[in-house]
């Protein structure tokens, strides 16, 4: 029963936010917010979170290069928690966040956007790239591109 998921993708100031469609298969702008404190932010996001009938929120986390823990996955990991606090009725869920921005940044040139149409934060367009790759990453095989109706059948159980 998946249906909206918020995804926060934090810079210093803005909280960027994105949503799921109901069905869980594609990510999209909602709205960037701006930073007030960790409590007051996780109580927005709540907010969020039960008016789109959500029952998960993905927060996104930096982590470094080889996976590994940096101090802005522990403050990631600290504010998933002020979620929790405050979102007791769904899930809160970590995703790496990792190139995120730069990803968004590419793909503008590739589709021709100017720098002036780059300028400004990014926060909104990477948290839906981060919801976009969660989705993808969790998709059941028989919904993933390039697979038929029977489902991808190289796919083993164990």
């Amino acid at each position: 029963d998946l249906h909206s998921f918020p995804t926060r993708r934090s810079s210093d100031l803005t909280n960027g936010v994105a949503l799921s469609d109901p069905t869980g298969i594609l990510a999209a702008l909602y709205r960037v917010l701006r930073h007030e404190n960790r409590a007051d932010d996780a109580l927005r996001l709540a907010d969020i979170a039960r008016a789109e009938g959500a029952s998960v929120i993905i927060v996104g986390q930096a982590l470094g290069p080889n996976g590994e823990e940096t101090p802005s996955s522990r403050h990631a990991a600290k504010v998933a928690q002020a979620i929790r606090d405050v979102f007791t009725e769904g899930d809160v869920r970590l995703w790496d966040e990792s190139g995120s921005t730069q990803a968004v940044r590419r793909l503008y040139i590739e589709m021709g956007v100017s720098r002036k149409g780059r300028r400004g934060h990014l926060d909104d367009r990477a948290a839906a790239y981060i919801l976009q790759d969660y989705l993808d990453w969790h998709r059941p095989a028989q919904l993933s591109p390039g697979n038929g109706e029977e489902g991808n059948e190289n796919e083993s159980d164990g």
